[in-house]
């Protein structure tokens, strides 16, 4: 039924694993405070762990966890990383589901644009 619609499009096996990959790499607080963060500039993990309210070494795990999958990239200065989101990909996303998290959260329509995270 489907496959006869003109504009039907499925996504590849690999495309569906890897978007399943990024948003397990998501489910968790303290990954989405971090990657909010670093949509806003350039951090190190000192600076990351006080934003998301945990611990440096627990921070520098999730950070390695999200640049595994693309999701962050890091930039060596001296003895420090300094992490930043890896594309605009990536802003997309994380303001898409937290857009969708307040219009739950609100009960507020679909079509109501007034109260989302910025993404500029």
């Amino acid at each position: 039924m489907h496959a006869s619609l003109p504009e039907f499009d499925m996504p590849t096996d690999e495309q569906v694993h890897l978007a399943a990959e990024s948003f397990r790499l998501l489910a968790d607080p303290t990954r989405i405070k971090v990657l909010w963060a670093l949509l806003q500039g350039e951090s190190s993990v000192a600076c990351l762990a006080e934003l998301a309210g945990a611990a440096p070494t627990a921070v520098s795990q999730h950070l390695a966890k999200l640049r595994l999958a693309g999701l962050v990239k890091g930039r060596r200065e001296g003895t420090f990383v300094y992490y930043s989101a890896a594309d605009n990909h990536v802003r997309g996303l994380l303001a898409q589901a937290l857009h969708h998290a307040e219009h739950v959260d609100r009960d507020l329509p679909a079509g109501d644009h007034a109260h989302h995270p910025r993404t500029s």
